[in-house]
């Protein structure tokens, strides 16, 4: 049976896994990899190459770089390759109508959620922002929507309770590399059909913003600690001290509540660590503090800089 020839589309390291194990497996001929142009990246803005192209040049794959995937020359690409397939995992970009038909399959996508929840661009840190325990993986045929294509195959991931959105996010990716090549094999050999999404339980994970990432101190405990873990590493959780702002690690203190006159927010010492007072009465254990422009330090060290005064407080 001659291999299935599919072009594969995707931009950050979330994807890789899935190029290699489509590269490695007889059954599939990749004949072009699509990614974002090379951009500036990291502190020091310097111009590098998506993870995926870095992957697709290490394996001498063809690399294909629209500035937009909706030109009339990534149409022209794509038809002339003719693929049987397209698999598109975080690529970036909406894929226009006009391209879904052109590869036989269809368009097969690899969504780091159990569709129809957590549709959208960060669907692994609302999942761990949101206290979820279960998420999982959805392969589904796109179509115009956001997310709203027919599924093929799910498979549930359960959440560990100190698990951050990185480090779910690697295991999703590893296990997602089997999960999309089967759905793809079996989708072609008829053993698997699209099954429309149930819009009635849908939900969102829109794309994050900086704003998220304040701290309400008046949620209790394990919601702020959900929240921390879930917007690791951007935007973080940060509260503001003495006017400056400051980025936050910590947990929920197990054993131990706040006094009732104490005010969400407030700083208390207790033996040699240190609280602060959170929502219905609960405390979260200080880790560590970074203040803008500086070094991340531990709780203790930060006390001892400030020279906290009674009923200080994060804001």
């Amino acid at each position: 049976m001659a291999a299935l020839r599919i072009v594969f589309c995707g931009t950050p390291e979330f994807a890789v896994p899935s190029l290699r194990r489509f590269a490695e497996r007889p059954e599939f001929s990749v004949e072009a990899v699509i990614t974002q142009p090379d951009r500036p990246r990291g502190r020091g803005q310097h111009v590098s190459a998506s993870s995926v192209k870095e992957a697709a040049l290490d394996l001498q794959l063809h690399v294909y770089q629209p500035e937009t995937i909706k030109s009339d020359s990534s149409q022209e690409f794509l038809k002339r390759i003719a693929p049987d397939a397209v698999v598109i995992i975080a690529y970036g970009q909406i894929v226009p109508a006009r391209l879904l038909t052109i590869p036989r399959l269809g368009w097969l996508n690899l969504h780091a959620s159990l569709l129809p929840r957590y549709r959208g661009a960060a669907p692994i840190h609302w999942a761990i922002a949101n206290g979820e325990t279960v998420s999982g993986l959805t392969t589904m045929q796109i179509d115009a929507g956001m997310d709203t294509g027919p599924t093929l195959l799910r498979r549930e991931i359960p959440i560990g309770p100190d698990e951050t959105s990185p480090e779910l996010a690697a295991r999703m990716s590893a296990i997602g590399a089997d999960v999309i090549a089967e759905s793809l094999l079996q989708f072609d050999r008829g053993e698997i059909s699209p099954v429309a999404q149930d819009e009635k339980n849908a939900s969102h994970a829109p794309i994050l913003k900086k704003e998220n990432g304040r701290i309400e101190w008046a949620q209790p405990a394990h919601k702020i600690y959900n929240r921390m873990r879930g917007f690791t590493p951007w935007p973080g959780s940060y509260s503001t001290f003495r006017g400056q702002t400051c980025h936050l690690w910590g947990r929920p203190d197990a054993g131990g509540t706040a006094e009732a006159s104490i005010a969400p927010g407030e700083i208390v010492a207790a033996a040699k660590e240190f609280h602060v007072a959170c929502g219905e009465g609960t405390r979260l254990l200080l880790e560590s503090v970074q203040i803008e422009g500086r070094k991340k330090i531990s709780a203790r060290e930060f006390a001892n800089g400030a020279r906290l005064t009674p009923a200080e407080r994060f804001i």
